[in-house]
This record gives C-alpha cells, sequence and structure tokens, in this order.
C-alpha cells in the first residue's frame, strides 16, 4: 500500500462519516445547539469541510471548492470567503444558517472529489515537500494531510455524538 492509498481510505471514512451525521436531519436539527456555545452538526461539517477544502486547495494550487463552485452564495455566508470557522466566537459560530442536510453533503462531496482527485496522483516522495514554513519545524505535505484528516475526523465525530442525543430526545 502506498501513502495516496491511505490517504484514499482515510478521507473515503470522513465523506462517509459526514453523511451519516447529516442523514435525514431537519434544517432545525442541524442548527440546534445542545447549549448556548455548543457548535451545532450544520456548522461542524460546514467548518471540517471548510478546512479541508482550504488546506487541500492550498497545498495542490487549486481553488477552492467554496468559491469556484458557488457554495459560499449558495449557503448564503455570513463570513468573509476565506473564513474556515477558526477562532470563531460563539456569536460568530451561530450566525451560519445551513440550508438543508443536502447542501452540506453537496459541498462536502465536492471537496471530497477535489481532495481524491489530487491525493490519488501523489508520490510517497512527495509527501516530504515543505508546504508551510511558518511553523518550527516547517510542515511537509505529509504532516498537513494527516493534519487534516485528523481535525475533520474529530469534527465529524462530534457532529456524530449531538446527532445522537438529538435522536435520543426525539
Amino acid at each position: 500500500m502506498r501513502g495516496h492509498d491511505l490517504l484514499v481510505d482515510a478521507f473515503g471514512r470522513v465523506h462517509e462519516s459526514v453523511h451519516a451525521a447529516v442523514s435525514g436531519l431537519s434544517v432545525e436539527q442541524l442548527h440546534r445547539r445542545l447549549d448556548d456555545d455548543a457548535n451545532p452538526i450544520g456548522w461542524l461539517i460546514w467548518h471540517l469541510t471548510r478546512v479541508q477544502d482550504d488546506h487541500v486547495a492550498d497545498v495542490a494550487g487549486l481553488d477552492q471548492v467554496w468559491t469556484s463552485q458557488g457554495f459560499d452564495a449558495k449557503f448564503g455566508s455570513p463570513y468573509p470567503a476565506a473564513a474556515v470557522g477558526y477562532g470563531q466566537s460563539s456569536h460568530e459560530v451561530g450566525k451560519l444558517t445551513v440550508p438543508s442536510a443536502e447542501a452540506l453533503t453537496d459541498y462536502h462531496d465536492a471537496v471530497h472529489e477535489l481532495t481524491l482527485g489530487y491525493v490519488s496522483g501523489l508520490n510517497d516522495e512527495d509527501f516530504d515537500r515543505v508546504v508551510d514554513t511558518r511553523w518550527d519545524p516547517a510542515v511537509t505535505l505529509g504532516v498537513r494531510l494527516v493534519s487534516v484528516v485528523n481535525d475533520t475526523l474529530q469534527h465529524v465525530g462530534q457532529a456524530a455524538y449531538v446527532r445522537g442525543i438529538l435522536l435520543r430526545e426525539g
């Protein structure tokens, strides 16, 4: 197995989990916060998809799906086009209006397609390429992609947890 095969599998698991986390949920459920400061499922899925879109497009030298395919307009995003959700206050999180579960999965599907198209073409030697010198040590492509997998899996797990609570409440 090659490195790109591992990434294809990992991002595939994220993709499946995103669909499972939002399947059958109403718009109200996507926006429901378990308390005043909790992140709702809709925001969690939007955020993890924005991070994947931003980070993969950056290392691949491609345009982000969010703006290039008009998802920012489809969502009526209250945020600047470059926003991915890092550092947002609870108030800012609450401003995102997710149109539907399908809108979230459509966006995630498009980002997943971009991601698989990129990582499928990587060779093991590519993973050592430095992609970010703002850190010490500098970040390689392999580290950046594993970081994206880690971040997205954590957030989709949070969304699944919230989903379980919402469905238990009926």
